[in-house]
């Protein structure tokens, strides 16, 4: 079984940008495609940075449980679909899900096995300077990201780990290290364990 990472934190802090450098580093972890309601930036495509849909077809998923988590935020939905989730780590494959706090919460009701990880900004100077930086927010829209920004971040309690992200490449290498720690941790080897005693008592 492989396992559910999940990167989080408030926007503008860099998450996209650290989960794609991640997967350069990692190619062997599957990224999990959001869905959202919101309007494509410029750049993205479909179906490979978000499945973008209107209100009506996110309802719909919403209402078939197709989701596995899903959140409103800013005025747009956005959520995780959940048959390629569980497709994926039966198979075997680490998946990441590079999400909102909101929905990161509400699948921890759902996989509090999950590895839940929130990426912190340096500072929120930095932080507001990131969305700025977007030029695609209006002034309202900056301002309300930053106080939802403060909010979230008191919700760190919630998660696991916290990486600072300062410097991509050094968010990345800490993001890894979590990841090959916890592939170590001795409960994911106790059923090979017992597989070992029961050979050699059958021996």
């Amino acid at each position: 079984m492989g396992l559910l990472i999940v990167l989080s934190g408030p926007a503008g802090v860099g998450k996209g940008t650290v989960c794609t450098a991640l997967r350069s580093r990692m190619p062997e972890i599957v990224y999990s495609v959001s869905a959202t309601t919101r309007q494509p930036r410029q750049g993205e495509i479909d179906g490979v940075n978000y499945f973008f849909k209107s209100r009506e077809q996110f309802q719909d998923m919403i209402a078939r449980g197709a989701l596995l988590e899903h959140a409103e935020y800013v005025g747009n939905y956005y959520g995780t679909p959940r048959d390629f989730v569980d497709k994926t780590l039966s198979s075997g494959k680490d998946v990441i899900l590079e999400i909102e706090v909101q929905g990161a919460l509400k699948v921890k009701e759902n996989f509090p096995e999950a590895i839940f990880i929130f990426l912190l900004p340096p500072s929120l100077d930095e932080l507001k300077q990131r969305i700025t930086g977007r030029g695609t927010e209006t002034q309202d829209i900056i301002n309300t990201r930053m106080n939802v920004a403060v909010e979230e971040m008191s919700l760190l309690q919630h998660y696991d780990y916290a990486v600072m992200n300062d410097e991509i490449d050094a968010a990345c290498d800490r993001i890894r290290s979590i990841v090959i720690a916890e592939h170590c941790r001795r409960e994911r080897f106790m059923p090979y364990v017992t597989g070992l005693k029961t050979a050699i008592e059958k021996a």
